[in-house]
């Protein structure tokens, strides 16, 4: 079966697209992407996303318009990537969206999460069966909705002998701890490890007045110094002590955060390159402390996806962090980082399609396992029972 899956991240930058042949079942089942393409947005389109995301500035008209607007910018990447020569033919659509809010209780539990990008009007441009809103089942579950791309890793990443983690470094930070297959009893382990880039981000782009948007190939951590008195008061944050399963996003380590950790560096007289540094190792010291903290087993290799994969001075803190931890990256084991979210919600429709759950328990926290997102029949819905259940 060819899929589109499609999302658009944390960090808000444009839609990921990955065209994907997807074959068999799980214990035996084949994913690979034959096209992949980012759009990125245009600045008016980003500032619209993030204000949305913005509990201070946010209001429901604009959400409501975000949500079907956004959808058509969906529809449209995707019809382009279609128009492209030797375009497949698509048989479905996996659409994530955009997340607008993750609600997290005092508790930890997550009561409500808000991913726009209207899954009829994708539907309805293309002509294609599109399945979207994953979390929201599993959260009904008793989940937290997430990590949903643990099953994907469950599926198609595990090694023959050696204890696995799959870190993510995106907006935020996520990891799947995964047993070798030869270990038939011991589960996968996931959850949000904390903000990934997410803090980072914003503080590059307002010290830097807007000139720079994230911190490229790492230079201006490379010019400063890790404050490690400030770094030891950040990694205090109740967060990194909370059981798994956990999830956090924008709501918690957000604009807001951000600023407020710039306000309280500058006040202690930091510079913008020092800042910088004690963010990056932030980032880097909150992976590590989640892997001394929750970690089942010793880990073997830790495979890095994500933009943070290309910061050289994160990826050399982990590599110290996490040593005698081989750290490598998705392109190391054949898989494009840059594309496997959206690989991941192309493997989520396909199985939803076929009628099976695709949550791990473990992972999500849910009371048992279901059968996710939500089905907006295309043009071809008829003709795609008929070729899947000949009816």
């Amino acid at each position: 079966m060819i899929v589109a899956g499609m999302m658009s991240g944390t960090s808000a930058d444009g839609v990921d697209i990955a065209v994907c042949d997807i074959r068999g079942e799980p214990g035996d089942m084949s994913a690979e992407i034959l096209r992949a393409e980012t759009f990125p947005y245009d600045e008016q389109m980003r500032a619209e996303i993030l204000a949305c995301c913005d509990r201070e500035r946010s209001r429901v008209d604009q959400i409501a318009a975000l949500h079907f607007k956004l959808a058509e910018v969906f529809a449209s990447c995707l019809r382009e990537l279609l128009a492209r020569p030797g375009a497949a033919a698509l048989d479905l659509i996996g659409s994530h969206g955009q997340t607008i809010w993750h609600n997290v209780t005092s508790a930890g539990a997550v009561d409500a999460s808000l991913q726009v990008v209207e899954g009829a009007v994708i539907a309805e441009r293309t002509g294609i069966t599109t399945i979207s809103n994953f979390r929201a089942r599993d959260i009904a579950a008793g989940g937290q909705g997430a990590p949903l791309t643990s099953y994907v890793d469950w599926l198609l990443l595990r090694h023959p002998s050696k204890w696995r983690a799959i870190q993510n470094i995106g907006g935020m930070g996520n990891v799947t701890f995964l047993p070798p297959l030869q270990d038939g009893s011991a589960e996968a382990i996931s959850f949000d490890t904390g903000p990934g880039n997410a803090l980072l981000d914003i503080a590059v782009a307002r010290l830097t007045g807007g000139a720079l948007t994230y911190d490229r190939d790492g230079e201006m951590a490379k010019a400063g110094r890790v404050n490690e008195e400030w770094l030891d008061e950040l990694l205090r944050h109740p967060y990194y002590e909370r059981a798994y399963p956990k999830t956090t996003g924008r709501e918690t380590f957000g604009s807001a955060a951000a600023l407020d950790l710039l306000s309280t560096a500058q006040s202690r007289g930091l510079d913008a390159a020092e800042i910088v540094a004690t963010l990056t190792a932030l980032t880097a010291s909150n992976i590590a402390d989640a892997y001394e903290r929750f970690a089942p087993a010793p880990i073997n290799e830790v495979i890095l996806g994500g933009g943070g994969r290309r910061n050289p001075v994160m990826v050399g803190l982990l590599r110290q962090l996490l040593a005698p931890a081989r750290v490598i990256t998705h392109e190391d084991i054949g898989m494009d980082s840059d594309f496997k979210e959206a690989l991941v919600f192309a493997i989520l429709a396909y199985e939803t399609w076929h009628f099976r759950p695709s949550t791990l328990l473990a992972a999500t926290g849910a009371r048992r396992e279901s059968l996710l997102g939500q089905i907006c029949p295309g043009a071809n819905y008829a003709e795609l029972l008929k070729q899947t259940w000949s009816i």
